[in-house]
């Protein structure tokens, strides 16, 4: 780390400025464990592509820092210990990893670290935070500030677990043990240590955004890449030959695998990309949480997953947001 990377601060620290560039990574830093597991993955993110690190703070008076400065040389002086504090938060996360400090910005701001986020990310390539690691009835119960986040803003927003924390998962052990016997995706998993792309399809416009975003992410990383389609009998459209009868679940299923090849082959994806489809007879949400124990990165509309459509960010993404064991990208 050295002077190339800039500070970009106001003379009183708020919030005042400009949003990021459309190549840039976006990631909130606090000093929490979660916040370094994510720092880390965008720093390796923007090893293989080459794109921008902002690395952001939005910090408040009431963060350690004693009362609030009441002149601009006390709030000069605050704004470099909030500085030197960030910049050796990303000295600790570079370590092993081939990223010039040139293309690492320090962005301390004077604001909630949501609001410094969803202002100075409005427009990047995508915002990067980590999940807070509640046991999952904790996750399940209370507001989630990366569900929130993913909500509110415009760009991809990428929310990365902190999986150590997370290793007491009694649950996670047992797809861990078990996962080569029963999951389709696993065996291929089992030949990646970050397993397999995976990208939910539904047909709505948003899903293909999230499509090419997967896409786009598996080439990068040359990883394989899967689309998911989760259904179930009552959210599928009429099934020809059944159209005055409940379908049988094979014939639902045949019809689903349909589907799923058709939605990707309508959807704009770069020919070098091959794309395996699949259909499951499952919940969306209970499959794609299921899925993350298995994938290296989920990737997902912020809503419209088999028709429901909540007035924010969908059901079925705040659940898998909440509770998915890899990293989750929510494409709005």
């Amino acid at each position: 780390m050295d002077d190339r990377q800039q500070s970009q601060v106001t003379s009183q620290g708020d919030i005042a400025l400009g949003s990021t560039a459309e190549t840039d990574i976006v990631v909130g830093v606090d000093g929490s464990p979660e916040s370094f597991a994510a720092l880390r993955w965008a720093l390796h993110e923007a090893e293989l592509s080459g794109q921008h690190i902002n690395a952001v703070f939005g910090w408040t008076t009431s963060w350690g820092m004693g009362g609030e400065p009441q002149t601009d040389a006390d709030w000069n002086a605050m704004r470099d210990r909030i500085t030197d504090t960030l910049r050796e938060w990303v000295d600790k996360a570079c370590h092993g990893i081939d990223v010039e400090p040139s293309d690492i910005t320090l962005t301390p701001v004077r604001a909630s670290g949501m609001a410094a986020l969803l202002h100075i990310g409005s427009k990047a390539q995508q915002i990067v935070v980590g999940r807070r690691s509640l046991g999952r009835v904790m996750r399940w119960l209370s507001p989630s500030t990366s569900a929130a986040l993913a909500e509110e803003s415009h760009a991809p927003v990428t929310i990365v677990p902190n999986v150590d924390a997370d290793a007491d998962d009694v649950q996670s052990s047992i797809a861990s043990a078990l996962g080569s016997a029963k999951s389709p995706l696993a065996q291929e998993a089992e030949t990646s240590a970050d397993g397999p792309f995976v990208v939910a399809v539904d047909g709505s416009p948003v899903s293909e955004r999230a499509l090419r975003f997967a896409a786009h992410t598996a080439k990068l990383h040359h990883a394989p890449l899967h689309a998911v389609f989760c259904w179930q009998l009552k959210e599928l459209s009429p099934i020809p030959g059944y159209e005055n009868a409940v379908a049988p679940i094979s014939a639902g299923q045949a019809y689903a695998e349909d589907l799923i090849r058709r939605m990707v082959e309508a959807t704009s994806v770069p020919d070098a990309i091959e794309i395996q489809t699949h259909a499951f007879h499952i919940p969306a949400a209970k499959g794609l949480i299921d899925i993350s124990r298995y994938a290296g990165h989920l990737i997902m509309g912020s809503r419209g997953l088999n028709g429901l459509d909540a007035r924010f960010l969908g059901s079925v993404s705040r659940q898998v947001v909440n509770l998915a064991q890899c990293p989750v990208t929510v494409v709005h």
